[in-house]
């Protein structure tokens, strides 16, 4: 795990988490990595990048730990999480009205069924639509939905494995594939809908 921190010395809580995120036990066929953590946002910082991809179902995503000891009033909190996720979509289903609030949802939905504690969620859903013209006519539209979003995780409950569990369902979902928690439903109709 990459962690970015001055010189003092890592507060308990952070190191705690940071262990849990590396121990943290990845189902097949996500895939995870620890990357280099942003400098400049937060005293310290922890990072990881997870792919899910299984010829069927593919998506892609990062989760970054920040963590101010002194607190701070926008993230109400002194920990925030921090997400990007992203994954292939059929074009036909780009312009379904229901497609970005459904994906909110599942970051949502994932967070309580895994019982993280959470407060001051924010974040935007971007679908990506590509067609190709001239030199490029013969290369497949195609399409993506991007989830950047943040959390600020109440790690007193149960600390941040309940939140790591969340993103990954939050991968499956955006894949395709049912999470965890079987009471998510998945969005049908689209390239990764089958499970």
């Amino acid at each position: 795990m990459t962690l970015i921190a001055p010189a003092q010395a890592m507060p308990a809580v952070f190191v705690a988490a940071v262990a849990e995120l590396e121990a943290f036990p990845w189902a097949p066929p996500v895939v995870a990595e620890t990357l280099p953590a942003p400098r400049g946002i937060a005293p310290f910082s922890a990072a990881v990048e997870a792919d899910l991809d299984d010829d069927d179902h593919e998506a892609t995503g990062r989760l970054i730990l920040l963590h101010d000891p002194a607190g701070n009033p926008i993230w109400d909190g002194c920990f925030r999480c921090v997400t990007f996720a992203k994954a292939t979509i059929d074009q036909e289903t780009v312009f379904d009205q229901w497609r970005a609030p459904v994906t909110w949802s599942w970051l949502i939905d994932a967070l309580t069924g895994q019982q993280a504690v959470f407060t001051a969620p924010g974040g935007t859903v971007t679908i990506v639509s590509n067609t190709h013209f001239g030199g490029l006519e013969a290369q497949p539209e195609q399409a993506e939905i991007e989830l950047r979003a943040s959390w600020t995780p109440d790690l007193s409950v149960a600390g941040l494995s309940p939140h790591v569990a969340a993103w990954q369902d939050l991968l499956r979902l955006m894949a395709g594939l049912a999470p965890a928690d079987p009471s998510i439903v998945p969005l049908s109709g689209g390239r990764n809908s089958r499970s």
